[in-house]
């Protein structure tokens, strides 16, 4: 993430954007295109060498969808990765949508789920199978879904999605911790199977 003194001048030019101001985003991108790389470089990293997407298109691919948004009332940077987490999700599953339609048969796209501790015994899981696993979380605990979305596709650590969500760390951890346990349930098991009762 930007360091301090920069994440004030970050803020300051998402709401430039935000009101119209075309020219801030240009000015934007520089401060926050190393971090958005390191975000996409985690995502890619299970990924064979010359994929068709790789770390720079996948930036890009945000950016674009991004750019091409209708003006936000940006309130902070966390609000800003908490929406090009999205966008990379979007991005990422189209993608694999589009590769497994055009190539039946072909290997899913992966991620690696080391750094969210899902999956303990296995070092990727199909990114499609998480995208839809992650929509049936939303489907009856959106908040859990949405934590998993900032803190894994968004890179955002317990205090950022604190942040953003506008919920204490201790209340974010708790979330993450279920949320964790219930993918490592659910994508083990049928997709008719993925519901609340996972949760307990």
């Amino acid at each position: 993430m930007p360091a301090p003194d920069a994440e004030g001048v970050v803020t300051e030019l998402l709401r430039s954007w935000g009101g119209g101001d075309s020219e801030a985003l240009r000015r934007l991108v520089p401060l926050v295109y190393a971090d958005l790389r390191q975000i996409a470089a985690r995502h890619m990293r299970g990924e064979r060498h010359g994929h068709t997407l790789d770390v720079t298109g996948l930036v890009h691919e945000a950016f674009l969808r991004l750019a091409g948004q209708r003006a936000a009332a940006w309130e902070n940077r966390h609000q800003f990765f908490s929406v090009v987490a999205r966008l990379m999700r979007r991005v990422l599953v189209d993608h694999a949508r589009r590769r497994q339609a055009i190539k039946r048969g072909a290997a899913p796209m992966v991620l690696s789920l080391e750094e969210m501790d899902v999956l303990p015994e296995q070092a990727a899981v199909d990114l499609t199978a998480l995208d839809d696993a992650l929509k049936d979380l939303a489907g009856f605990d959106l908040r859990k879904s949405r934590v998993v979305e900032l803190r894994f596709f968004g890179g955002l650590s317990v205090e950022e999605t604190a942040g953003v969500l506008a919920l204490s760390p201790a209340t974010v951890k708790r979330e993450w911790t279920i949320a964790r346990a219930w993918l490592h349930r659910a994508l083990k098991g049928p997709a008719a199977s993925r519901g609340p009762e996972l949760l307990r």
